[in-house]
């Protein structure tokens, strides 16, 4: 395989930076906020630990996702990593079959720990979120969350996402 250099004279473009970004691995997070018919959601593979003390995570929501303008107006959010049989759930919460809003939940076990953030029962990881800081940056709001509660559940595979598709990743 040859490398191809993407080094143009002018800024790269938004095309350029996407194909460059589908050959990173990423972790497929459900990002889950609102309470009852307000709930919504969305998938980010741009969620991780920020730091361990205290506890945050961050997560990168695009301004124009639909649920974008609940993380201010609830204050919470969850961060839950998803496990292959997941798959159907992140198409939904992706927007990719046109489900819209608190009927992305249908279908899937959902309970709530300390700030009342819906979190997926079964989810690899969960982590119940306090919003702690937001701030813009290009198309992106950084959301970082203080961990308020966090639930495992067992099991050795995990959803990732690698060259726009989804796939599993078996320990």
């Amino acid at each position: 395989m040859q490398a191809v250099d993407l080094a143009p004279s002018a800024p790269i473009s938004a095309d350029i930076f996407r194909a460059a970004m589908r050959q990173f691995v990423g972790t497929v997070s459900l990002i889950t906020v609102g309470t009852g018919d307000e709930r919504s959601g969305l998938v980010a593979t741009s969620a991780g630990s920020l730091s361990a003390d205290p506890p945050l995570v961050l997560v990168c929501v695009n301004r124009q996702a639909s649920s974008w303008p609940l993380f201010a107006r609830h204050a919470a959010f969850g961060v839950n990593f998803l496990r292959p049989h997941h798959r159907a759930l992140a198409e939904r919460f992706s927007g990719r079959d046109g489900t819209t809003g608190s009927a992305r939940y249908d279908g899937a076990d959902w309970r709530t720990m300390v700030t009342g953030a819906p979190l997926l029962k079964d989810a690899a990881v969960a982590f119940d979120c306090e919003l702690d800081d937001m701030f813009d940056k290009g198309s992106h709001s950084v959301v970082i969350g203080r961990v308020m509660g966090v639930a495992t559940a067992e099991g050795e595979d995990a959803l990732v996402y690698w060259r726009g598709g989804y796939r599993s990743l078996t320990a």
